[in-house]
């Protein structure tokens, strides 16, 4: 299996973090020297090491925002 290279080019937030140090985080990922995408996974503290996520280009992206925002009261967690 050939190598996965990656770069965080720019770090957008923690989402959230474990008690082992662990974070989520919506970044901006260069993979295999690629255009980077926004890309949200766990990350070790160090950035070394990392858990299955997904990427998403501009528009996708931009998409996603659109429907998380047009969602309707029942699809929300909040009583």
């Amino acid at each position: 299996m050939a190598d996965i290279t990656f770069k965080i080019t720019k770090e957008l937030g923690v989402i959230s973090e474990t008690s082992k140090g662990w974070t989520r985080e919506l970044n901006m990922v260069s993979w295999n020297d690629r255009d980077p995408k926004f890309d949200i996974r766990d990350w070790s503290p160090d950035h070394t090491r990392m858990s299955k996520g997904v990427s998403f280009t501009e528009e996708e992206m931009i998409k996603l925002c659109e429907l998380f925002n047009e969602r309707d009261e029942e699809d929300s967690f909040e009583e």
